[in-house]
């Protein structure tokens, strides 16, 4: 019995350990499963959050590497950021999640790594590296990164603050940054809860930010929170 019990758990680290490799290699296999599954989670949103998003018109359309920052009260987040991505960009837009929760057990590995195609980010050591990552990512045309600089969920649904490593990212390059709103999230599936509730969701897209000529990262961070607190009374003053 200890035999088996210990095999499976060698088996289990192993196969941890391959899918959170990063970067991977396509698959088609995957790619097949990863599109099937984000049309049912989109339909699923629609019906059961009626989802909604405003301000899709200020995506990049032109192949451009761009990034995606929002407020994080609840696991729907990365989801909505995702449905409202065209699905030609849906195998090159990549969640930034937690490493010490995502890629620990094999279930929430493999939901990480191949339907939700995050990228494993380590937030206590390796950060720099991390980071690292995600810049060479943006060097490269096509790549969406969908980014909660929060760090972590809101237990209370009001956003924290902005971590600063959001601004070292983005300091001095050029890559445009797309502040984002979720509302409603938290209301539907909030931290501690098993299911979520069908509430509903809207998304609020807004204009790309720059700071190409900006250096300090903790300016970037609070400035960008500020944008996602701008659209969150924006969405307030309008109904939603």
């Amino acid at each position: 019995m200890k035999i088996a019990t210990g095999a499976a758990v060698a088996f289990e680290r192993k196969a941890v350990d391959r899918l959170r490799r990063f970067p991977r290699e396509p698959d088609v296999i995957v790619y097949s499963f990863r599109s099937v599954i984000s049309i049912l989670i989109r339909g699923l949103l629609r019906v059961y959050c009626r989802f909604e998003v405003v301000g899709r018109k200020n995506l990049p359309n032109d192949g451009t590497s761009f990034v995606l920052v929002a407020n994080h009260a609840s696991h729907l987040d990365a989801l909505c950021l995702l449905a409202a991505l065209p699905m030609r960009r849906l195998h090159h837009a990549f969640p930034v999640a937690a490493e010490d929760y995502f890629f620990r057990s094999l279930p929430r590995t493999w939901f990480a790594a191949v339907v939700m195609n995050a990228l494993p980010f380590a937030r206590q050591m390796r950060v720099r590296e991390s980071l690292s990552v995600c810049a060479q990512l943006l060097t490269q045309p096509g790549n969406v990164l969908i980014i909660f600089p929060e760090g972590t969920r809101s237990r209370t649904g009001a956003t924290q603050s902005f971590k600063p490593g959001i601004g070292a990212l983005l300091a001095g390059r050029d890559v445009p940054v797309l502040p984002c709103y979720v509302e409603g999230a938290f209301r539907a599936w909030p931290k501690g809860r098993r299911f979520p509730r069908p509430r509903k969701v809207r998304l609020v897209i807004g204009r790309p930010c720059h700071y190409t000529t900006v250096e300090d990262p903790a300016a970037i961070a609070a400035d960008l929170r500020r944008v996602v607190e701008d659209l969150r009374e924006r969405n307030n003053a309008d109904g939603g």
